[in-house]
């Protein structure tokens, strides 16, 4: 899985509790799907009114035909087209909730039926003749019904207050003096608005009927899938909100197909991600990701529920802004050494250590915060001999999905993967980081693998544009050593032989990292007083 949290953050609304109006409420990608359709419903409805005036007073009056259009029709498709544009507008670029902005489709609604109205009963004279023509109005709301639904209640609300422009306009028109039907008869030539308004009502309900069972089946637990932040090979990560606190989480779902094709082994599967789940809640460094909950929905998806982060992955940091300094790599991994010296002193070997998986964000006041990410599918070292290896699909996919940063053991599919296996990954990572290119990129994914079993890999001062500390090339090295024995054994001492090496210029720290955030992620929220992280 690639991704846990927004490549490209936006602010996160904090989620509130969760009362009856809002239960009811229809999954937030849904009604803004509904809103992106108001925008168009709006060109379209302006656009219509447009060509009427078009056609009132240009084609018309150039034809035999004539026009019998007043001032009056010029005024009423001038403000129809105006508030068309302004519904559009506050569409657009209200600050207004979806589905807030989802109400104004019944707003236009309500516009253009009147518009109608005005237009057959006030800018033409409203002979009885001409009234008893078929009205636009019911067209209007059986549109509006299909296209942007809203609740059942407001649907029927709103399409029988537009059906009732016509015979208000009548009404108005009898006021000003004009002979228009009888009151019964104004009721008969106004049945068709009331049909089709009591028809609104049905595609509302069965839009709102499928939103509920949407709502429902992304219901886990406590949480309510609210928006899709990505997908890869394993399944979905998806941002969720808490039922109770204010509080939102990013959820992976792992796809029941890849855990096995047999019943047995998709519950074994189960209990091995249950174990290693808890295993990881056991970890509380401040550089692990926070794992909230795990557990199996009803039609057999496997889900972990985690802290939602704001930042980028190290692997699209450095495609978008280049090699790091050297004094900022290292700052960097020692973050991510001491995430993964606790896993390692706790048994516990995480087998994808990658620049997607070490997330680099903004932590309160912490600018260049990192959080290593995907420690549900750890090796977990002192469980039964029989369950020790996981070679299983998931790890299978990642074979072949992640060659780059993979020990030459692990290709050579040895039995008894270890910590090193790690450290050799956290000397891939640094390699990428300092040149931005991985260790062996030439050719394909498999002659990668080759060379990460028997070539030797060029020193990274060799192809980094920036300066490269000896030391600091010496020890990725080190970490790329084929023969394990002769990489630093595991996280904790690698994290202290990076303590050793001395700053390559001015030191990489808090301030440094805050002007750079604030100039080239300026996203990130409003400027704080700058505070120096914890260092490791």
């Amino acid at each position: 899985m690639k991704v846990v949290a927004p490549r490209l953050p936006t602010p996160v609304t904090p989620a509130t509790p969760v009362s009856g109006a809002s239960a009811s409420r229809l999954p937030d990608d849904v009604i803004s799907d509904q809103v992106q359709r108001l925008k168009l419903f709006a060109l379209i409805s302006g656009g219509m009114w447009a060509i009427g005036m078009l056609m009132d007073f240009v084609i018309f009056p150039s034809t035999q035909m004539g026009s019998r259009a007043t001032q009056a029709t010029f005024i009423i498709e001038l403000v129809a087209v105006t508030l068309a544009a302004a519904v559009y507008l506050y569409v657009c670029y209200s600050p207004h909730a979806p589905h807030l902005k989802a109400d104004a489709g019944l707003v236009l609604m309500l516009l253009n039926s009147a518009g109608i109205a005005m237009l057959e009963t006030w800018a033409v004279d409203p002979s009885h003749e001409s009234l008893g023509h078929l009205s636009w109005i019911p067209i209007v709301i059986l549109l509006s019904a299909m296209v942007m639904p809203g609740s059942p209640r407001k649907m029927l609300a709103a399409a029988l207050v537009s059906a009732s422009m016509g015979p208000v306009g009548v009404w108005l028109a009898h006021l000003r003096g004009v002979d228009v039907p009888g009151v019964v008869d104004t009721l008969a030539m106004a049945m068709p608005n009331y049909t089709c308004a009591i028809a609104a009502v049905l595609p509302s309900q069965m839009f709102h009927r499928m939103g509920k069972r949407l709502r429902e089946a992304r219901e886990l637990g406590n949480y309510q899938l609210v928006e899709r932040l990505g997908e890869g090979g394993m399944g979905e990560v998806w941002r969720a909100r808490h039922r109770l606190l204010a509080r939102d989480a990013a959820v992976k779902l792992v796809r029941p197909e890849i855990l096995g094709a047999s019943e047995p082994e998709a519950r074994a599967q189960l209990r091995r991600f249950e174990r290693e789940a808890q295993a990881t809640a056991t970890l509380s460094s401040q550089h692990t990701i926070r794992l909230f909950d795990f557990g199996a929905t009803d039609e057999g998806s496997f889900y972990y529920v985690m802290e939602l982060l704001a930042g980028r992955d190290l692997e699209s940091l450095v495609k978008k802004f280049g090699p790091l300094p050297a004094d900022r790599v290292v700052f960097l991994l020692r973050q991510a050494c001491h995430s993964l010296a606790e896993a390692h002193a706790r048994g516990l070997v995480h087998r994808d250590v990658k620049p997607a998986n070490i997330f680099v964000c903004r932590m309160g006041l912490d600018y260049d915060f990192v959080k290593v990410l995907d420690f549900g599918l750890v090796q977990y070292r002192e469980v039964e001999a029989s369950e020790s290896v996981t070679e299983t699909l998931v790890t299978a996919e990642r074979l072949i999905g992640t060659p780059a940063y993979l020990a030459p053991e692990i290709i050579l599919g040895s039995a008894d993967v270890d910590r090193r296996a790690d450290v050799y990954a956290l000397g891939c990572v640094a390699y990428y980081l300092l040149t931005g290119q991985r260790v062996f990129q030439e050719g394909s994914a498999m002659q990668a693998l080759i060379d990460h079993v028997q070539t030797t890999p060029a020193a990274p001062s060799r192809r980094a544009p920036l300066a490269v500390p000896r030391q600091l090339d010496e020890l990725v090295l080190a970490c790329l050593k084929k023969k394990r024995e002769e990489r630093p054994q595991d996280a904790s001492q690698l994290l202290a032989l990076m303590s050793e090496i001395p700053p390559a210029g001015q030191p990489w720290t808090g301030t440094q990292a805050q002007s750079w955030w604030q100039t080239h992620l300026p996203e990130f929220g409003p400027t704080l007083t700058p505070v120096e992280p914890m260092t490791p």
